[in-house]
């Protein structure tokens, strides 16, 4: 699971969000992806942590710089990728599904980049930021279902495991003219 929203400074509510969260993904045996900073992907990654099921290697942070110092003290595996925000590519493609949390412009490139490869996307609702704009809309044709809104961190777990019960085909043809196969 990719937990994005704010790097930045975040209310107590969004961090207290994002830890449940966190916790709750690695109680229900996801792995947690974020882009391994502050904000958002800390509280999510030190909630991560704190769960009963956590195990060394639970914590991926997809870093935008080389220095993999610079991921917060919570992660497990560090990638520096040197990418900056390109890394927001990286952090979907490595997740069966993404949850949104509040959010800026980051965690908007995260959710349309996770809704043109297929990846099943969550927004937690009255947070903030992209995850309640996006909330029960879809982006463009690809898909007929929209962005599930959750209201809880509860609402949101189970919906990501009912994302993973769907099958869902690999990404081909995500609006830049490649197309998957043998070609």
């Amino acid at each position: 699971m990719a937990i994005v929203g704010n790097g930045g400074s975040i209310s107590a509510a969004v961090a207290d969000t994002a830890r449940t969260l966190g916790r709750r993904a690695i109680d229900h045996g996801f792995r947690v992806v974020t882009g391994g900073l502050g904000g958002v992907m800390a509280a999510a990654s030190e909630g991560a942590r704190s769960s009963e099921r956590y195990t060394e290697g639970s914590i991926v942070g997809v870093l935008p710089s080389y220095d993999r110092g610079s991921a917060n003290p919570w992660v497990d595996v560090a990638i520096p990728t040197g990418m900056q925000v390109a890394r927001n590519v990286i952090v979907v493609a490595m997740a069966d599904v993404v949850v949104a949390v509040g959010g800026g412009a980051g965690t908007l490139s995260e959710v349309a980049i996770a809704w043109q490869l297929g990846r099943p996307v969550v927004a937690l609702t009255d947070r903030g930021g992209w995850s309640d704009e996006l909330a029960g809309r879809t982006l463009d044709h690809r898909h007929d279902e929209p962005i599930v809104a959750a209201a809880s961190v509860d609402e949101a777990i189970a919906a990501a495991l009912r994302a993973l019960e769907q099958q869902r085909p690999e990404a081909g043809d995500v609006g830049s003219g490649w197309r998957g196969g043998g070609r």
